[in-house]
């Protein structure tokens, strides 16, 4: 078994939840979070562009506390982009099929589309029947 570590923007999560369902993957666990990556929380946005996609009231900043700024004598705030994180465990052949779905259904071709990492798993438990293995997940 493998776990998908899967960050997306927040808008594409219908998208990502029915690929993922149609593999035959319902079960997932998900999460609000913030990040940044190489862009360093810098969004180079046409702002024409993100209205026609809907993006506009998906993308808000949070800027880091102005204390950390002054400490570090930053030029402006660093920012933080919400994301949605999904976790899914997967049985181990169907871990290409599972990131090509994610991959299929964020692509944008700009920054931010998301990261997925794999992981290894060497156990699972249903709590309340003591399954273990793939019958737990």
């Amino acid at each position: 078994m493998r776990e998908l570590t899967i960050i997306i923007r927040r808008h594409m999560l219908p998208d990502t939840k029915k690929a993922l369902e149609e593999l035959g993957l319902p079960s997932m666990s998900i999460q609000s979070v913030e990040g940044r990556g190489r862009q360093k929380g810098v969004l180079n946005v046409d702002f024409d562009d993100e209205m026609k996609d809907g993006l506009s009231s998906a993308v808000k900043l949070v800027p880091t506390p102005s204390v950390y700024a002054l400490e570090h004598q930053l030029q402006k705030p660093v920012l933080y982009v919400p994301k949605r994180m999904l976790t899914v465990v997967v049985p181990e052949g169907m871990v290409e099929n599972a990131v090509k779905a994610v991959i299929n259904a964020n692509r944008t071709g700009r920054h931010g589309d998301g990261k997925i990492f794999v992981s290894p798993v060497e156990l699972s438990v249903r709590v309340r029947t003591g399954e273990r293995g793939l019958a737990a997940i």
